[in-house]
């Protein structure tokens, strides 16, 4: 991962909870295990320059991450996502039970992601986990070049209504080719975008596992 700078270390920070009473979705024996997929809303962009943020850096590179963040959001719509994080195996990632993947186009309210713990669906299945991507962000520093990072949140449910395990956190890594120059492969940005979105989960996915190890 490219190394990243001291507010890209803020956004880095995670976020594990474990319920009383909790029970993983891949202690489960029922083979009708479900994990439902929602893709992000939100998108942001933020360039640093030589100043290292602060007003003045921000308002001179406005108009540039406005750009940036509507590409990118045009590049990572909703259905790219959700067809990205399907060619992945989610379960085994996220070291679960074998599960049917579930998707969902229609994003989740700021709202719905951080302030509601029960099923966000209304699947009755007793072998129920959700995977949420929170945000998508873009970030180019002066020293630290450009990345994408991408916060996931997981839901482990079990049988239960409510999330007996909840663990938030972001995956990032670095860029080369997005944004795009004039005259540059459009394309092969965009390419770049989702292969680095699908490596963010996946770093995402394995933070994820070593917790659920060191809590044991």
């Amino acid at each position: 991962m490219t190394s990243i700078s001291k507010f890209g270390l803020t956004l880095a920070a995670t976020l594990c909870v474990v319920l009383p009473g909790a029970a993983r979705a891949d202690t489960a024996t029922d083979r009708d295990c479900e994990l439902h997929v929602w893709p992000a809303e939100r998108f942001s962009a933020m360039t640093t320059g030589l100043l290292g943020g602060g007003l003045i850096d921000a308002a001179a590179h406005a108009k540039g991450d406005r750009e940036r963040k509507s590409t990118m959001a045009d590049a990572l719509d909703s259905a790219s996502q959700v067809a990205a994080l399907s060619a992945l195996d989610l379960p085994a990632l996220l070291h679960q039970a074998p599960a049917k993947i579930v998707t969902h186009n229609e994003p989740l309210t700021r709202h719905t992601v951080n302030d509601i713990k029960t099923r966000r669906s209304d699947s009755k299945s007793s072998c129920y986990s959700e995977l949420i991507v929170a945000d998508i962000f873009y970030q180019k520093a002066a020293i630290y070049g450009r990345s994408l990072k991408t916060l996931f949140i997981y839901r482990a449910f079990g049988a239960a209504p409510t999330a007996t395990r909840i663990y938030k956190g972001w995956g990032g890594n670095g860029l080369k080719l997005f944004p795009p120059k004039p005259g540059e492969d459009i394309e092969a940005a965009t390419n770049e975008l989702v292969t680095v979105f699908k490596a963010d989960f996946q770093e995402f996915a394995h933070n994820e596992g070593a917790t659920t190890a060191g809590s044991r």
